[in-house]
């Protein structure tokens, strides 16, 4: 293994512009879905203030790590963000949240509306201090609703949006997909919002409340393809895309393991019951068209996996590539810098971390010509950075001092009297 001296390595220290350059997003978010879309934002330029409790995001709790509160989670979600360790119960902690916000641009937060006012987090109250603030709130359900308070993760969100019960079409048990989509796919649209509303500021110069309710979210989600004939009122067809919703959409076994074959057009399908000696196939009216296959997916893949087994994973490849017919190894995800593509395409690129040593960084994947996104600040440690982002709030060093001295602030490592003005460098 010789990935650690990859060209890819090296110590991140300098802030290089980005698309968002000059752009400052307090976060106050946890877990996965608003630290996932901070750290996007963070790719893409903006400066990314982590407001943490003095615990720590949840997160640095969570999984494999060398030393304590940097998790490999911490060490990707964290990533492009400076970090603040605070007491935003406290009368100081929310005078000191106050300033920050005075100098940011975009507030991110997925705390419950409830918890929200009585920290003062409202955008009636934010928009006071700053009037062109961007207020991003995210929770299971809508504000204006009266679940708005219900707490949320993942498995909950999937469940409450429909998308835990679509597996049970296919074998009727209903089932969690095996990562956290909802707080991904929320994430997305924080971004999306934020994006959106910073376009908004910028030819109007006003801010705005954008909120990202994770159940409506998922719902929209999972209804393109899903909503089907229900779409038309009355129904002009059945719900879902059954395509997907058959048990024999698997990956297919092979001789000496498993890959993905999908032919999709008509060409690709008459093409590919040739090649694969099902040739008898290709007159089955079942099969003809695009709607009947469909409609018979289950009876066509049944078909395909019968024959697969006679070939090497590498034999049907190259079967299919020759012939223009969608196909695919399976990318064993624990095997995944191994991968000559994701080499290639430094999906995921080996670092130095000034304190955690060698580690692998998986930043956004979007690829921008003119403003790439960069590794600009490794992910720090809690209160890392809680010193030098209060001196730039206007706080004096006796002021520091007393706000570590209660306890309201914690620094990564507090600071003697006497050097206050080198840790805030």
């Amino acid at each position: 293994m010789t990935h650690h001296t990859h060209a890819e390595t090296r110590k991140t220290t300098t802030m290089e512009p980005g698309a968002l350059d000059g752009l400052t997003v307090l976060d106050l978010t946890t877990v996965v879905m608003g630290p996932y879309a901070t750290a996007m934002l963070g790719d893409l330029g903006a400066e990314v203030i982590k407001i943490e409790s003095l615990d720590g995001d949840m997160s640095r709790k969570i999984g494999a790590s060398r030393s304590p509160g940097m998790t490999a989670l911490t060490m990707n979600l964290q990533r492009n963000k400076q970090s603040l360790a605070l007491d935003l119960k406290s009368v100081d902690g929310r005078e000191v949240l106050e300033r920050l916000v005075a100098q940011a641009d975009v507030v991110v937060t997925n705390l419950r509306p409830r918890s929200r006012k009585s920290l003062g987090l409202t955008y009636e109250r934010l928009r006071q201090i700053r009037p062109d603030l961007i207020l991003c709130t995210a929770q299971a359900y809508a504000e204006a609703s009266e679940r708005r308070d219900y707490p949320a993760y993942d498995d909950m969100v999937q469940a409450a949006s429909g998308a835990a019960a679509l597996a049970g079409r296919i074998d009727g048990s209903p089932r969690y997909a095996p990562y956290v989509v909802a707080d991904k796919v929320s994430g997305l649209h924080i971004v999306i919002g934020i994006l959106a509303a910073v376009a908004h500021r910028h030819s109007t110069g006003e801010g705005q409340h954008v909120e990202v309710p994770m159940v409506d979210t998922m719902i929209h989600f999972n209804l393109v393809e899903h909503f089907g004939g229900h779409t038309f009122d009355p129904p002009a067809g059945d719900f879902g895309w059954s395509r997907v919703l058959v048990p024999e959409r698997t990956p297919y076994r092979t001789k000496d393991g498993f890959v993905c074959i999908l032919p999709y057009s008509d060409a690709n399908w008459s093409d590919f019951f040739e090649a694969a000696g099902l040739g008898h196939l290709a007159a089955d009216v079942r099969f003809s068209d695009v709607a009947s296959r469909h409609k018979h997916m289950g009876d066509l893949l049944a078909q395909v996996h019968t024959r697969t087994p006679q070939r090497t994973t590498e034999e049907w490849l190259e079967l299919c590539r020759g012939r223009n017919i969608p196909a695919a190894a399976l990318l064993e995800l624990g095997n995944v810098i191994d991968d000559d593509y994701v080499r290639e395409q430094r999906i995921v690129t080996a670092q130095e971390h000034p304190t955690e040593g060698a580690y692998f960084s998986t930043i956004s994947p979007l690829r921008l010509s003119a403003s790439p996104v960069r590794l600009r600040r490794h992910a720090p440690a809690l209160g890392e950075d809680t010193v030098a982002l209060l001196k730039r709030a206007s706080y004096a060093d006796d002021e520091v001092r007393a706000l570590l001295g209660a306890g309201v602030v914690r620094a990564a490592s507090d600071p003697p009297e006497t050097n206050v003005e080198e840790a805030a460098r």
